[in-house]
């Protein structure tokens, strides 16, 4: 994470997310996260990456795919996380469509692969500026 800079992004995918696919074709860092699910892995990286203030929304969804009959409570898990660090709350928070997703996903720094069962639990942030006063919980 301390190799990232200013508006490089984190892609977070759930345990259906092709995450090598992403990652090694583009020259992404690709890290196996096994065993974890994604809230416990955003949770982390927020209390070390700050989103990105210069951009309206810095953390990305995967949108539901039109006619997937699905309910997506995690997302309301990442709404509480980011409220808790970024005093924008939940409107950082966007969703594209699955294959634009995609498309962000190969620009990413780095694809955390995680065991996450969750559908559409793929997230990605934008950092931001870490600056000198700033304390790490």
């Amino acid at each position: 994470l301390c190799e990232m800079g200013h508006g490089d992004r984190i892609c977070i995918g759930d345990g259906n997310f092709p995450g090598v696919s992403m990652a090694k074709p583009n020259n992404c860092v690709f890290l196996r996260a096994d065993g974890h699910g994604v809230p416990e892995i955003l949770k982390a990286i927020l209390k070390l990456v700050p989103l990105d203030q210069y951009v309206e929304k810095p953390v990305t969804l995967m949108d539901v795919v039109p006619g997937d009959d699905c309910e997506t409570p995690i997302w309301d898990t990442y709404k509480q996380l980011v409220s808790e660090v970024d005093d924008r709350g939940a409107d950082v928070i966007g969703t594209i469509d699955r294959f634009p997703f995609y498309d962000e996903a190969k620009k990413a720094y780095v694809v955390i692969a995680t065991s996450e069962r969750a559908q559409y639990a793929n997230v990605i942030l934008q950092k931001g500026v870490v600056y000198e006063n700033e304390q790490i919980d």
